[in-house]
């Protein structure tokens, strides 16, 4: 898959990273401002499965659940009660923005498992994107809801009155890198654990080495549908820690 035979030779060249190229959907061209790319494309099935999930689970209200009802009131509750138990009850208004957000990572990430797919969130253009609209989100929320008062997040009242002065500093840098660590948290977990796995296909072109690739691959991608949903989580639950800090900014 991701490996050929140098000529003359048995060595094998990998090309792990060749899997996040993005490529124009129709020609060779150049990538352009309007171009629609693999991107494009994937970004749109997830939306679009997103949709789908959601409206048709929720479209029958059955009283004995089918599956895909079962799901979209599983990741409902979820996501529901994650907002409650770390951002509080008044957070509840913000619930539709968190669970979009929730929802669309957790399938952008799922379809990125599918063979000869492309994994949007392993791009930072597209992690970055949703982290800066978390840290906007809330930062805005933050003035809008306590005014000068959300300065009072960096102003540690409980530590001694000299260090305070320190601690702002630190406060506020770290509150500016939010969205530095909140994309590159989740595009750098994506983005290894596919050239992990890509490597290992590599290697199973070699007969000596095939049947333990194919137990590698087969682990590695286990491992990979669990961290697709781990991420998902974290970052949303990032969010919810960052909103209960707008909220209630002091410290």
């Amino acid at each position: 898959m991701a490996s050929e035979a140098k000529e003359g030779g048995s060595e094998l060249v990998f090309h792990p990273m060749d899997q996040f190229i993005v490529k124009p959907l129709f020609g060779d061209g150049p990538v352009g401002t309007f171009t629609i790319t693999n991107v494009t494309l994937w970004l749109a099935l997830a939306v679009i499965a997103v949709g789908a999930l959601m409206v048709l689970g929720s479209s029958g209200r059955a009283t004995i659940p089918s599956r895909m009802q079962s799901i979209a009131e599983l990741a409902y509750g979820f996501v529901r009660k994650m907002v409650e138990d770390v951002a509080g009850k008044d957070a509840l208004p913000f619930f539709p923005y968190i669970m979009t957000l929730f929802m669309f990572i957790v399938m952008a990430n799922f379809l990125g498992l599918v063979p000869m797919s492309f994994t949007t969130t392993s791009h930072f253009a597209v992690t970055v994107v949703l982290a800066m609209l978390v840290f906007l989100t809330v930062t805005i929320v933050g003035f809008v809801k306590n005014g000068a008062a959300f300065l009072g997040l960096f102003w540690v009242s409980s530590a001694p009155l000299a260090l305070r002065p320190i601690l702002a500093i630190i406060e506020v840098i770290s509150y500016f890198v939010r969205p530095v660590s909140h994309s590159i948290r989740l595009a750098g977990n994506l983005m290894a654990g596919h050239a992990v796995i890509k490597v290992f296909a590599g290697f199973a072109a070699i007969a000596a080495v095939s049947p333990i690739s194919v137990l590698a691959i087969t682990a590695m991608y286990g491992l990979e549908v669990l961290v697709s949903f781990i991420q998902a989580y974290v970052f949303t639950i990032l969010t919810c820690v960052y909103l209960k800090d707008a909220l209630h900014p002091s410290h």
